[in-house]
């Protein structure tokens, strides 16, 4: 078997980060790779998208601006929803954040191209910038009164012995879990695709050569990757609506933490 062929039957070959070109500032490696290469490119998409929805706003709306303002509107009832009215002045980050992790998801669905969300790195910087905000607001709108997050009212004193313990190390494994939900589904999504892609290539490849009984299997194999390839969209999307939405749960603890 040679490289090339090894290569395309990994399925974890696709989610090696490879250097484009080589950058060093005062012995820093800041060497540009593909990974920053799709994330640039996803906020490009983004800004040339909204951008171009934007500037040709129209009374009767075009297809590209209905589009954008469905995001717009999307986002917008999602912060209200679980955040309040107040928590709209966290709209823009939000918004922001829905997208960038949306553009991430669909653009690792292009063959051949790079899946940055399914890179614990970058996963775990988003849900880390995400706790950082929840924490500095919190402290900053309500002062010490933010910890009342890890004592709800209401309970017996002596439970809170057990319960003040609880909510802390449920708190700092908010941004954990959410790092790793959105990491999982797209490495497990994208290394499933690969095998049943996988699969039927060399089954097809063996019923050409003389294995016909094969190719019943290889049809097989390639009419689950074609159903996995239409579920790995929705889930792109899924995983994009649920860490956006868990981000305003967060945030309404740092606008309202009282229970």
């Amino acid at each position: 078997m040679n490289l090339s062929f090894h290569q395309m039957a990994d399925p974890m070959h696709q989610f090696e980060v490879k250097k484009l070109f080589d950058l060093n500032i005062a012995g820093l490696d800041l060497s540009f790779t593909n990974a920053s290469f799709y994330m640039l490119l996803g906020v490009a998409l983004i800004i040339i998208f909204f951008g171009l929805a934007a500037s040709r706003g129209k009374l009767v709306p075009s297809r590209s601006q209905s589009v954008a303002e469905i995001g717009y509107g999307f986002v917008a009832d999602m912060v209200r929803g679980a955040a309040g009215e107040e928590g709209l002045k966290f709209f823009p980050f939000v918004f922001t954040l829905f997208f960038f992790v949306f553009f991430a998801n669909m653009i690792g669905m292009v063959p051949y191209a790079f899946t940055t969300t399914s890179h614990l790195i970058v996963t775990a910087a988003l849900s880390l910038l995400v706790i950082s905000i929840v924490i500095v607001y919190g402290f900053y709108k309500n002062g010490l009164k933010f910890l009342k997050l890890f004592a709800p009212a209401g309970a017996p004193w002596p439970i809170y012995l057990l319960l003040v313990p609880i909510e802390i190390i449920s708190f700092f494994a908010r941004p954990v879990t959410l790092a790793l939900r959105l990491f999982a589904n797209m490495l497990a999504g994208h290394i499933m695709l690969k095998l049943f892609a996988g699969f039927a290539v060399q089954l097809f490849g063996a019923a050409f050569a003389g294995a016909v009984a094969l190719s019943a299997v290889g049809l097989l194999a390639f009419t689950m990757g074609v159903a996995l390839n239409a579920l790995e969209l929705l889930v792109a999307g899924l995983q994009a609506y649920v860490f956006a939405i868990l981000t305003c749960v967060y945030l309404n603890d740092a606008l309202h933490p009282v229970h």
